[in-house]
């Protein structure tokens, strides 16, 4: 089907810019009618069908050598309503359109695939715990928790576009956070940067990851529902330490594989505290929830 899509318009373009031109269309086929056709009806000089062979289809010009291989018209002198008649322009016009209709198609078919699903990103507006930073994020002025709001004046709506814009940005490039509630600015460290830049660090480092709650979604571990953990939870510490964010729980977590992880849990006002077992994979058997707003 998808390849009858793109056939039909491809021929179509040849066919409305021959008849443009008053060049004569003999045969324009859905499916090829190698020795028979399913279906065929004509209209002026015209003959329309439907093949048998599902392999696309095929738009025969008069004047024209083309799919359907037919070198017995060109023994005759050229008729006015021929495309070797024509001038060189009208048949390179008649050659492009076909190309041109599928362009004019992939074009509409994306507008409708935007139009259905939409551009899809994580907003930065979204980040409402700020940001994780390396180590030399930090060298370049960022702190962990930063909740950036511009670089180089512009403001940031895509999570993804704050890569680039560090890595293109200039010496005087002007970066705008809320660090603890304030807004604080700083001036990214060109020096720094253009280290960075010879030494691929943008390749082999994460320069920054989303900062996000542990709140519990779904639970997969019989063994975590036996421990008392519940849709909602939202872990806010191991063994007696304050863990905030789910970023660092892996780490945490799988030096605890294969044993019980004492875990603080916050559920509506009241903190509990739950000894869940950690598996060999060092999980818990749980899903997080999506915390973006």
């Amino acid at each position: 089907m998808s390849l009858t899509l793109l056939v039909a318009i491809h021929e179509f373009g040849h066919f409305i810019m021959a008849r443009i031109f008053k060049i004569r269309v003999e045969k324009f086929y859905i499916f090829f009618d190698a020795g028979f056709s399913l279906w065929k009806k004509k209209w002026g000089d015209t003959e329309y069908g439907l093949g048998w062979l599902p392999l696309g289809g095929y738009c025969k010009i008069a004047g024209m050598v083309d799919e359907s291989m037919d070198k017995e018209q060109l023994a005759s002198a050229p008729q006015p309503w021929e495309y070797r008649a024509k001038p060189a322009w009208q048949r390179f016009l008649v050659l492009a359109a076909g190309v041109t209709m599928n362009v004019i198609l992939a074009f509409f078919i994306y507008c409708g695939i935007s139009f259905s699903y939409g551009s899809q990103y994580i907003s930065n507006e979204d980040m409402i715990y700020g940001y994780e930073f390396s180590q030399s994020a930090e060298q370049l002025g960022f702190q962990d928790g930063d909740r950036i709001v511009t670089i180089g004046g512009e403001k940031i709506e895509n999570i993804n576009s704050i890569l680039p814009k560090i890595l293109l940005a200039k010496e005087d490039c002007e970066v705008e956070v809320i660090r603890g509630g304030a807004e604080h600015k700083f001036v990214l460290d060109n020096e720094i940067l253009n280290i960075m830049r010879k030494e691929n660090t943008f390749e082999s480092e994460r320069l920054y990851t989303p900062l996000m709650p542990f709140v519990v979604d779904s639970i997969s571990s019989p063994t975590a529902v036996a421990a008392g953990l519940q849709k909602g939870d939202r872990i806010i510490g191991i063994g007696g330490e304050s863990v905030p964010y789910f970023n660092h729980y892996a780490e945490r977590l799988a030096k605890l594989s294969g044993s019980d992880a004492e875990l603080q849990v916050l559920r509506g006002a009241d903190t509990l505290a739950l000894t869940v077992p950690v598996d060999a994979e060092g999980k818990l058997g749980v899903m997080t929830e999506k915390f973006f707003k």
